[in-house]
């Protein structure tokens, strides 16, 4: 009959590091599947006084005092390559989709949803930052804007 040895049973310590390790991965994995499903639903929103941007991590409201519609504008990201973003300072960048702060060729400091480059919505503000909006229907979305700060 063979004599048997048992090992030395190891220290709670590597149990805890693995449940740390997968609370991060559902962490990981929690900020991801809101990303894939704010990229589908992320909005405007044009109040009596605000502009709310709804969806991934970077949403905000604006007060319309701050943004300078003046100089606002539809542009084409390829062709206007001075409003195109350069680097992403702090926020999302996926094939198709890239919301947050981004650096634009230009220097400027940018907050952006974009789905697309073409018809982007470029918006100056008087807090340090643009804004780049993939909005549906551009056009109108300028014009309820604008109509609701000139009321």
């Amino acid at each position: 009959m063979p004599e048997v040895f048992p090992i030395v049973p190891a220290s709670a310590k590597p149990i805890w590091i693995l449940g740390v390790v997968c609370i991060i991965l559902v962490i990981v994995f929690a900020a991801l599947a809101y990303t894939a499903y704010s990229a589908r639903n992320s909005r405007v929103e044009v109040s009596a006084d605000s502009l709310r941007l709804v969806g991934d991590f970077w949403g905000r409201s604006i007060d319309f005092e701050s943004l300078r519609l003046a100089d606002a504008a539809i542009i084409d990201l390829d062709s206007s390559s001075n409003y195109a973003p350069r680097r992403r300072t702090f926020g999302t960048a996926v094939p198709g989709y890239a919301s947050g702060w981004f650096r634009l060729r230009n220097g400027d400091k940018a907050l952006a949803y974009l789905t697309t480059r073409d018809s982007v919505v470029y918006i100056p503000t008087s807090l340090g930052y643009s804004l780049l909006l993939s909005a549906d229907r551009p056009e109108q979305f300028l014009e309820a804007l604008r109509s609701r700060v000139e009321s």
